[in-house]
């Protein structure tokens, strides 16, 4: 059985499933759906067109769903979908889509720092973090299992990888390709993210195949597209070793950390 305040504001047409506790001075609008055993705290905002899915926990000040900052909307039904699992900070704004297909797509597990923005139709894979103060512009990609520390910003239709860890402050304006960490401004490679792979399983020759590859796409002073043909031919073909081959393929051969006219 839900638990929903009467301060709350819930529009009656709202969708709340079971076991929802809506807080105090909570907003809830209409083409709301929110899912099993979500919790939503004081002053958060759930707006029309948002989508939520089970065991969601939306803090103080959070708003879901808001319209897009973008010119190219005009008002159309747009919407924003988030999965099970979740963990919405403090003052987080996630804006909806711009158009009625494809929309701003939450994943599931994600834990999402107090201040982040994401923008319109960007998604968030999940599992994954973001940091306090992350800003994600419209139409970005984070794949599963990536950090992005507090103050990282993600420009528009930039793509980051999986087991990517993002240092704090950093500007990301191109494609992060998996299993790394990059760091600073202008954002550099900083190495394989190694520590994390460990903890989560992966074998000692997969980061050492990662280090190999990356070496030939940062360190031998060679381009984009060599570094592809030499990754081919000294790397053991494995599933790791195709992941970073088709994420790099598949941007074009544009990585951050290299310069964009070496292909």
């Amino acid at each position: 059985m839900s638990n929903i305040s009467k301060l709350a504001y819930v529009d009656p047409s709202a969708r709340l499933g079971k076991d929802v506790t809506v807080y105090p001075f909570a907003y809830i609008e209409a083409d709301v759906e929110i899912g099993d055993g979500c919790v939503v705290y004081p002053y958060a905002s759930i707006l029309n067109g948002t989508r939520m899915g089970r065991n969601n926990k939306v803090y103080q000040g959070a708003i879901i769903g808001a319209e897009p900052q973008d010119f190219r909307w005009n008002g159309e039904q747009t919407y924003c979908y988030i999965g099970n699992d979740n963990v919405i900070r403090e003052q987080v704004i996630i804006n909806r889509g711009i158009k009625p297909e494809g929309g701003t797509r939450i994943g599931d597990g994600c834990f999402i720092m107090a201040g982040s923005h994401i923008g319109h139709d960007s998604v968030i894979k999940g599992p994954g973090v973001l940091g306090n103060g992350v800003k994600i512009a419209g139409g970005a990609t984070v794949e599963a299992n990536t950090v992005l520390s507090s103050n990282a910003i993600i420009h528009e239709n930039a793509h980051v990888g999986e087991w990517v860890l993002v240092k704090g402050g950093t500007r990301i304006g191109s494609n992060v390709p998996p299993y790394t960490i990059i760091a600073h401004n202008p954002a550099v490679f900083y190495g394989v993210n190694s520590h994390i792979m460990k903890k989560k399983g992966f074998s000692e020759e997969d980061i050492d195949a990662a280090a190999k590859a990356y070496r030939h796409l940062y360190q031998t002073q060679t381009s984009v597209f060599n570094a592809l043909r030499r990754i081919e031919s000294d790397i053991e073909d494995t599933p790791l070793r195709r992941n970073i081959l088709d994420f790099i393929s598949g941007a074009n051969l544009r990585i951050v950390g290299v310069n964009q006219y070496d292909y």
